[in-house]
């Protein structure tokens, strides 16, 4: 049970990163410059880490001991969230995707590089949503290690997008500035909600079987 467990984690942590964002932006544009990038994937991800670990066993324990009488409701919400996320990025991939602004701002000290990538990361309230309050939600159906693995999941896949995105940077700006790259990649995010929608909703007792 442990591994489908982390590759649940993995699955939906990489899922909900690879949304562009000013975040992701930020982190292209300091691979590109290859300035400071090494601090900015460990802030960003190390970020992603302590967010993920709150939503996983904090917020999933209170959430399991303070109402679990409701924990029906909970499964079913999270299972519109994971909806109406692959709807949006369905509906993106309709419009033919978005093109990644790769336009390159020269940040000079490590200190301004962290500023900007703590703004960017803290100050976006999808980031809790997305990691305290939908991963921890959907750890609601795991229990001991499987539970520890699905957060390993989750946490790996914010390392391995964050180093893969600022290192290889110069590698994915020709391919994800085509239009078809984000159809064909909001395709598989939206894939990938709408299967793990449809777990939460059966273990709510939503569906039958």
């Amino acid at each position: 049970m442990m591994l489908p467990a982390y590759a649940t984690g993995f699955a939906l942590g990489f899922s909900l990163i690879l949304a562009i964002g000013a975040q992701n932006a930020f982190v292209l544009r300091q691979g590109l410059l290859r300035q400071h990038v090494l601090l900015v994937v460990l802030f960003c991800a190390s970020a992603d880490t302590l967010l993920i670990l709150a939503g996983v066993a904090g917020l999933s324990a209170l959430i399991a001991d303070a109402v679990g009488q409701y924990a029906s409701v909970l499964y079913g919400l999270a299972a519109l969230w994971l909806a109406g996320y692959g709807v949006m990025r369905l509906s993106s991939a309709i419009r033919a995707g978005d093109a990644m602004i790769t336009k390159v701002t020269t940040v000079n000290t490590g200190r301004a590089v962290l500023t900007t990538a703590a703004i960017l990361t803290l100050g976006n309230p999808h980031v809790y949503l997305d990691t305290v309050v939908l991963i921890g939600a959907v750890s609601l159906q795991f229990n001991g290690m499987s539970k520890l693995a699905y957060g390993a999941g989750a946490i790996t896949a914010s390392f391995v997008f964050f180093f893969m995105l600022g290192y290889g940077a110069s590698l994915l700006v020709p391919t994800m500035q085509r239009p078809n790259a984000w159809r064909i990649l909001d395709i598989l995010i939206a894939l990938v909600m709408f299967v793990l929608a449809l777990g939460m909703a059966k273990a709510g007792g939503w569906l039958g079987g």
